[in-house]
């Protein structure tokens, strides 16, 4: 199982943590145009924003990819 996560940049990283990173980098007002969700826009909090993604897959898979997004450009 260890070999097949060796290639994975999100294993080991949670929801979380890319999101913390994600504000971080953008701010909330900036990530909010980034990846259009009210939970960014409207009185964002890590909170909140943690219990939407949780349940809606779109918009964590939108996460994920600007999370990787960053990433890459260093």
């Amino acid at each position: 199982m260890a070999e097949a996560q060796k290639n994975n940049p999100l294993h080991g990283v949670t929801l979380q943590m890319m999101l913390e990173h994600l504000v971080d980098y953008y701010g909330w007002e900036h990530l909010s145009t980034k990846i259009n969700i009210n939970c960014f826009k409207s009185n964002p909090s890590i909170k909140s924003s943690l219990t939407f993604l949780r349940k809606t897959p779109w918009a964590r898979e939108k996460v994920e990819s600007l999370y990787l997004y960053t990433l890459r450009r260093g």
